[in-house]
C-alpha cells in the first residue's frame, strides 16, 4: 500500500543512503525496472566470442530531400548527387526511404535524442521518459567480450546511447581523450587502481544493504522509485567489476605512427581531416575488439558544425531553415555531399582492415541517418537512412528499399511542397525505424521479438 496517508515513513527527498563516509543522495524518479541487466551480466570476466560489430551515426537536421531522394527502388536503382561516392560501395549498402517513428511524428524537438529509441516525445521539447537505446541493448550482449561495451562519441553534441533506465550516456568529443581511454597507458598501477575499485565496492555494498533495510519500511511506490535509483547504483557495481576483470589484460599495443596520427590536434576548419579523425578512431576500436558497439552523433540539431573549405560558413541548422532559397539549399546539398563522403571513407577503412577470409565491414553493421528528413519546417518521416555492412551477420544488400513508392507511384521533387508532404506524414504507417533496429539487435546476437513499436523485423528485405 502506498505510504501517501501515513507519516510513518515520510523521508525528506533530502535523505541519503550512507556507506564508509559517502553519502548518495535519492534523485526523484519516475517509474523503471531493474529488468535483469546485472542477472545477464553478472559474470564480468571477458567471454570471448566471434564479433559482431555495430555502429550508428547520426547527422542533424535531416537533408535537402529535393536533391537526396532516390527515385527508383530495387537493384536497379541509381544513387543521387549526394549519395555518389557510394558507388563503389554499392554491394554493401542498402538506401532506405520511407521510415519514421511513430511517436515522433511532427515533435520534432527531440528527434536526436530517440533515433535510436522510438520513445514519445513531448510536443513541447521538454522533459520526457527515454527507454533503451537499440546500442545499448546490442552491448549488453556483444561488451561482455570487450574491454569497453560500447563507445559514445560526438563530434558536436551528445550521446546516442540511453540505458534500460533511460538515463543518457554521456559521450566524449575530444578524439586524444577518446585515445587515451582506449588505448592509452593508465597513470596509476594495477594495486592502485583495485584498492580504488575495492573503495567503490565497499561504498556500493554498504548503499545497497541501506537501501534493502529502507525498503522493508516503505509503500509500494516509493519502493519501485528506490529500485529504479538502485539499478544505476547496480550499474555502476557492474561496470567496476568489469574494468577490474581488464586491469590483467593489457590493452591492444598500436604502433608509434598511428599513435601520433590519432593524438594530433585537428581543427575543426579542416573539417575533412577533423571528421576522419573520428572515422579513424572508429575503425581502430572495432579492429582491436576493444569495443563492438559505437554511437557518433555527427553533428547536435542546434550546431551542426560548419564546412569552411568547401565554402559553406553556415551551420546545418541555419542551412536547414532555408526557407526555400536556392543558395541555402545549394549549400545544404553540399552538406549532404560532404558527410557522405565522410561515411564512404569510413567504409573504406572497414573494408580495407581485414580478418581472415572476412573484412571488418562484413562483421560491422553500421546504421547512418537523421531523426529528420528535412529541418525548415522539421518534417520527420521518410527519414534519411542508409544501412551498411554485416554481410556476416546475414545482411544482404545492393538495392533501395522503398516504403513510398507502392502507395504513391512515383517521386515528383519538381513540386517541393507536394514532397515535403511525403517528408511530413508517414506514407506507410507499418515503415517504422523501429522494424530495422529490431532487425539490426537481432543480427547483432540479442534476443529479442520486439523492440519498442516494432511491428515485424525487415529481415526479408535486408537479411
Amino acid at each position: 500500500m502506498s505510504n501517501i496517508n501515513t507519516n510513518k515513513w515520510m523521508i525528506n527527498r533530502r535523505h541519503m543512503l550512507r556507506g564508509l563516509g559517502a553519502a548518495i543522495a535519492l534523485p526523484m524518479l519516475d517509474c523503471m525496472k531493474f529488468d535483469g541487466l546485472a542477472a545477464r551480466a553478472a559474470d564480468a570476466l571477458p567471454t570471448p566470442t566471434k564479433p559482431k560489430r555495430s555502429v550508428f551515426l547520426y547527422i542533424p537536421n535531416g537533408v535537402n530531400t529535393l536533391t537526396w531522394q532516390i527515385q527508383n527502388a530495387g537493384k536497379e536503382f541509381e544513387f543521387t548527387g549526394p549519395l555518389k561516392s557510394l558507388e563503389k560501395h554499392r554491394d554493401a549498402v542498402t538506401p532506405i526511404s520511407g521510415l519514421h517513428h511513430p511517436n515522433a511524428i511532427g515533435k520534432h524537438h527531440n528527434c536526436d535524442q530517440v533515433w535510436l529509441t522510438g520513445a514519445n516525445v513531448p510536443r513541447d521539447g521538454g522533459a520526457f521518459r527515454n527507454s533503451v537505446s537499440a546500442d545499448q541493448m546490442i552491448a549488453e550482449v556483444q561488451g561482455l567480450s570487450t574491454r569497453f561495451a560500447s563507445l559514445e562519441m560526438a563530434v558536436s553534441g551528445h550521446s546516442l546511447g540511453w540505458t534500460r533506465d533511460g538515463i543518457q550516456l554521456p559521450a566524449e568529443r575530444s578524439t586524444k581523450t577518446i585515445f587515451n581511454k582506449l588505448f592509452g597507458v593508465e597513470k596509476e598501477t594495477k594495486e592502485q587502481v583495485r584498492r580504488r575499485y575495492g573503495r567503490r565496492e565497499s561504498v556500493l555494498d554498504a548503499v545497497l544493504e541501506d537501501a534493502d533495510r529502507m525498503s522493508k519500511n516503505i509503500g509500494k511506490s516509493d519502493r519501485s522509485k528506490l529500485d529504479e535509483y538502485l539499478t544505476a547504483v547496480r550499474q555502476v557495481e557492474l561496470q567496476t567489476q568489469r574494468a577490474d576483470s581488464w586491469l590483467d589484460i593489457p590493452k591492444a599495443a598500436i604502433d608509434k605512427g598511428t599513435v601520433d596520427n590519432l593524438t594530433r590536434t585537428v581543427d575543426q576548419k579542416e573539417a575533412g581531416e577533423f571528421y576522419r579523425l573520428y572515422y579513424d578512431l572508429m575503425t581502430l576500436a572495432l579492429r582491436t575488439d576493444t569495443t563492438r558497439v559505437i554511437t557518433c552523433m555527427i553533428g547536435s540539431e542546434s550546431h551542426g558544425l560548419a564546412i569552411p573549405e568547401i565554402g559553406v560558413v553556415q551551420t546545418r541548422h541555419e542551412l536547414s531553415h532555408h526557407n526555400g532559397d536556392p543558395e541555402q539549399l545549394r549549400r545544404l546539398t553540399q552538406t549532404d555531399t560532404f558527410l557522405i563522403e565522410q561515411l564512404s571513407y569510413f567504409l573504406d577503412q572497414l573494408t580495407s582492415a581485414s580478418e581472415g577470409d572476412e573484412t571488418l565491414l562484413d562483421t560491422t553493421q553500421v546504421l547512418w541517418g537523421s531523426g529528420m528528413s528535412y529541418g525548415h519546417s522539421h518534417g520527420n518521416a521518410n527519414l534519411p537512412t542508409i544501412l551498411a555492412g554485416g554481410k556476416s551477420l546475414g545482411l544482404k544488400h545492393g538495392q533501395h528499399v522503398d516504403f513510398n513508392l507502392p502507395k504513391i507511384g512515383k517521386y515528383d521533387v519538381a513540386d517541393a511542397n507536394g514532397h515535403y508532404r511525403v517528408c511530413s506524414r508517414p506514407v506507410d504507417t507499418d515503415a517504422r525505424l523501429s522494424n530495422l533496429l529490431l532487425t539490426m539487435v537481432q543480427r547483432a546476437g540479442v534476443e529479442a521479438s520486439s523492440f519498442q513499436d516494432s511491428l515485424r523485423s525487415v529481415v526479408e528485405v535486408v537479411g
